[in-house]
């Protein structure tokens, strides 16, 4: 079976022209932001000083009102989450430093994990780094994830709303072969290796992607999915019945929309989807009607019901959280290739 070398892929001549094209746009975006969050990191500090300074004066002026201020404990750490979303490693230095942190790796990890105040791609930033002492992290981060049991594709989504996938090809290559070692480990027999595993994760963002993008008028059928990923059990072909998931009852894309909690007497535990830039204009979604035919949607807005006020509060998490990530086709190309070369 031949292999496409690293960094080529099935696209077209101008396919790759616009990824290109994409990918340099995104590096000077990245640069502007990283301009940006130190000029409001410098903004913040001086917020800061301002803070604690007002502070000592009411407190050296009204010493009996102490106790009905936060304490000065949630107030370092709330400093210290700020400082972390602007400076990962900063704030994590900083957090230790102020006791609030343990400087034990795994404490660090469950710390990431639950997230409380934290921004996600702040901790998709940090998780991804090169040093021992990132990738030890990154490690027992993933191990904070129960994947025993669940197919890959629940898996992925429970990975993937904890963080946000950083831009770096070569973090997100850290990042899927530690999520892929720790779905091996706690789903053993299911892949043949963890390359396995790595190689169908991306083929099932990268579809993910094309299915919901409305750039990509072609959706790739169930087919070219199959061929994709042939040969990639060790050289063998995974089950089509592992390749195959339940077809949805309908798709809502989440480009340019928002989610918010509604009060509606006729639904409890109301989440609303709409569209904050274009009041008025139908949300492009589609369902199978009962005939199994696709149908498109005519809805300004979605309302869905959840179960409960926890699950409501977990929905809306788990869609403002969710990103478009872009296909890195040279990953999943160079790890056919190393495949290619153990058969």
């Amino acid at each position: 079976m031949d292999f496409c070398p690293a960094g080529s892929s099935d696209l077209s001549e101008a396919e790759e022209a616009e990824i290109e094209t994409i990918r340099q746009h995104r590096e000077e975006l990245l640069e502007d932001i990283k301009k940006l969050k130190e000029e409001i990191a410098q903004v913040f500090a001086e917020i800061e000083g301002f803070q604690n300074a007002e502070e000592r004066q009411e407190a050296d002026q009204n010493p009996g009102e102490r106790s009905s201020k936060l304490s000065q404990r949630d107030k370092l750490l709330s400093v210290g989450r700020k400082k972390f979303n602007m400076d990962p490693e900063k704030g994590i230095q900083y957090l230790i430093e102020q006791q609030l942190l343990s400087s034990d790796l795994q404490e660090i990890a469950k710390f990431l994990h639950k997230g409380e105040g934290l921004n996600k791609t702040a901790i998709g930033d940090y998780l991804g780094g090169r040093d021992s002492k990132n990738i030890q992290i990154l490690q027992a981060f993933v191990a904070c994830h129960q994947f025993a049991n669940l197919n890959l594709v629940q898996a992925l989504r429970q990975f993937l709303w904890s963080f946000r996938l950083p831009g770096e090809a070569q973090k997100i290559d850290r990042m899927m072969e530690a999520f892929a070692n720790w779905y091996c480990k706690c789903n053993p027999g299911v892949f043949q290796s963890t390359d396995t595993c790595y190689i169908l994760s991306f083929s099932i963002i990268m579809l993910n992607t094309s299915l919901h993008n409305p750039n990509v008028k072609d959706k790739p059928p169930f087919e070219r999915f199959v061929s994709i990923n042939r040969g990639i059990n060790d050289g063998a072909d995974l089950p089509e019945e592992l390749l195959k998931d339940k077809e949805p009852l309908g798709i809502i894309p989440l480009e340019n929309l928002s989610v918010r909690k509604v009060d509606d007497p006729k639904k409890p535990n109301c989440f609303e989807l709409f569209n904050p830039n274009c009041k008025g204009q139908k949300i492009k979604a589609c369902k199978t009607d009962g005939d199994g035919k696709v149908v498109e949607g005519k809805h300004q807005s979605y309302k869905i019901s959840a179960a409960t006020p926890a699950e409501r509060d977990e929905w809306i998490e788990a869609i403002r959280t969710s990103i478009t990530q872009n296909p890195f086709y040279d990953l999943v190309s160079a790890r056919k290739k190393k495949i290619a070369n153990k058969n």
